[in-house]
């Protein structure tokens, strides 16, 4: 083994590289997004892109919109029976109002994308304002689905809904706090 200088424990660093090494903590700590935000970004590119299929495939089958979906639920129905029926229902209806106005209806899916996409970009690169916005966006909601978890009868995919948003209000908020944002 090659003879290396030996370091000398009793030199105190100087001031000089304390202020690059606090430099340093500071750019990681302010300037990279966390493994938990990235997922949160991730969800938001997924829910951004699912809007868009679901769009797509609207527009693909609109001609023939009241066959197909008396056909998709059908076929829900003999495969997985009431699982999620209030849910296909509420679908199904939202659907029936869209095509009654196609243009309005793929406008306002192109900017719930944009806003996913808006979002998720904004977390990615580590961004203030996307985080106001993600606990904003997502904590107005959650009295709402506690008002009708409560009121209406017991839900799974409603449960999972809230516990999936109070799960990605305190990610973000707790990023919040370590960044020192609150």
């Amino acid at each position: 083994m090659p003879n290396l200088p030996r370091q000398n424990d009793s030199l105190q660093p100087s001031p000089k590289d304390n202020d690059h090494h606090l430099r340093n903590q500071t750019i990681k700590s302010h300037g990279t997004a966390s493994e938990s935000i990235k997922a949160v970004a991730i969800y938001e590119v997924v829910k951004g892109v699912g809007a868009l299929l679901g769009a797509g495939a609207l527009w693909s089958w609109h001609a023939d919109l009241e066959h197909w979906l008396t056909t998709a639920t059908d076929s829900w129905q003999q495969t997985f029976g009431h699982l999620l029926a209030p849910q296909i229902d509420s679908a199904v209806r939202i659907a029936q109002q869209a095509s009654k106005n196609w243009p309005v209806f793929l406008l306002l899916i192109f900017a719930y994308a944009s806003l996913r996409f808006l979002e998720a970009y904004g977390l990615w690169q580590d961004k203030t304002w996307a985080y106001w916005f993600g606990v904003l966006g997502y904590g107005v909601f959650i009295p709402i689905e506690l008002y009708y978890l409560i009121v209406s009868p017991f839900d799974w995919f409603k449960l999972g809904i809230l516990v999936s948003n109070l799960l990605i209000v305190v990610v973000v908020y707790r990023n919040m706090k370590r960044k020192g944002l609150i």
